[in-house]
Order: structure tokens, then C-alpha cells, then sequence
């Protein structure tokens, strides 16, 4: 089955008013002025994909009651394929964990998806249902302290702290007199 994607590039049906359009669709999407002015910036975008042909005409047909012009491309079919390598027997990961690594080749579908070829992705498995996946934790030891050489102090005794004794230094007021 053939799938197709409505793109916009900001042009509007000729006699159209910008501002009408823009109006239009604002209703159309149910969007604010700051978004319709972001389908106005003359990229092009894509508005609806995975669409089949008769939807994508009704999508076209009602934008363009809107006054927007928008045009009907049929969307690629090269889907990225990944590549499992052979899965390694059970043992094999105790004994040699660094010689048996299943990783997933990426085949890039377009250039921008050619960036994340070299990306090491690690073959991920589904674990069965009720399956523990946290893995079990050594018991923890305590550490063995010798604490006898400590003691308490009874309660509200004095813990030996200095006490820094304040010194005010009293300012000289003989100078001043009250008169009344």
C-alpha cells in the first residue's frame, strides 16, 4: 500500500488574502497566530503523513477551501532495516563477554538518517514474563568498627566547647549634657 504526506510551503491560492488565509487556518488547525505564522515561513512542511490517497486528497481539498496551497507527495518506502546478528549461546556471555557482543546494524533510509550509522547500539532481548530483571546485590557487610574507647556524656553536661567571653567596650558619653 502506497502512503502519501500533505506538505505546505506557505504559498496561498491565487486572489487569496494572506490574512484571510492565515484566519482560515487558524480555525482549520485550532491553533494560535504564533503557530500559523510558523507555517508561513517558506520551508517546506509536512502537515499529515501516512495518509492513503483518498485521505490525503480530502486534507489538500480542505486547505484549500482555506486558501492555502499544499500538495500531495507520496512518502518514500524504504523503511531503515536492522540487521540481528546470530544470537550467542547461553554460556558464551560468562566465559568471553567481550568476544561475543551482539550489536544491530543500522541501514539508512535517507542522508539524515546516514549520521546515526556509526552509532553502537547494543542488541537489547525482552525478558520472559515474571522475569526478575534487577540484578541480585552481593549482602552488604557492615564495616567492623572499635568503638569502646568512646563514651557518652550525661545529658546537659558541658561538652568542653571554649566560651569566648564578650568584651563590650562602653562608649565615652562624659562630653554630653542635658539641658532642659
Amino acid at each position: 500500500m502506497r502512503f502519501y504526506e500533505i506538505v505546505f510551503s506557505g504559498q496561498c491560492v491565487p486572489g487569496a488574502a494572506l490574512d484571510q488565509v492565515k484566519s482560515n487556518l487558524a480555525k482549520l488547525f485550532q491553533a494560535d497566530a504564533q503557530r500559523i505564522e510558523m507555517l508561513f515561513s517558506g520551508r517546506r512542511l509536512v502537515l499529515k503523513n501516512n495518509l492513503d490517497a483518498q485521505a490525503a486528497e480530502k486534507y489538500r481539498a480542505a486547505l484549500a477551501r482555506a486558501g492555502a496551497v499544499a500538495s500531495i507527495d507520496e512518502m518514500a518506502q524504504d523503511i531503515e532495516e536492522i540487521i540481528m546478528t546470530a544470537p550467542a549461546a547461553a554460556g558464551d556471555f560468562g566465559q568471553k563477554p567481550m568476544a561475543v557482543a551482539r550489536r544491530a546494524e543500522v541501514v539508512p533510509r535517507d542522508a539524515y538518517m546516514a549520521a546515526f550509522v556509526a552509532v553502537d547500539a547494543p542488541d537489547f532481548a525482552i525478558a520472559e514474563v515474571g522475569a526478575d530483571l534487577q540484578d541480585e546485590r552481593p549482602a552488604q557487610r557492615s564495616a567492623q568498627l572499635n568503638l569502646q574507647q568512646f563514651s557518652l556524656a550525661p545529658a546537659g553536661s558541658d561538652m568542653g566547647q571554649l566560651r569566648h567571653e564578650e568584651t563590650v567596650q562602653v562608649p565615652d558619653t562624659s562630653h554630653l549634657k542635658i539641658i532642659g
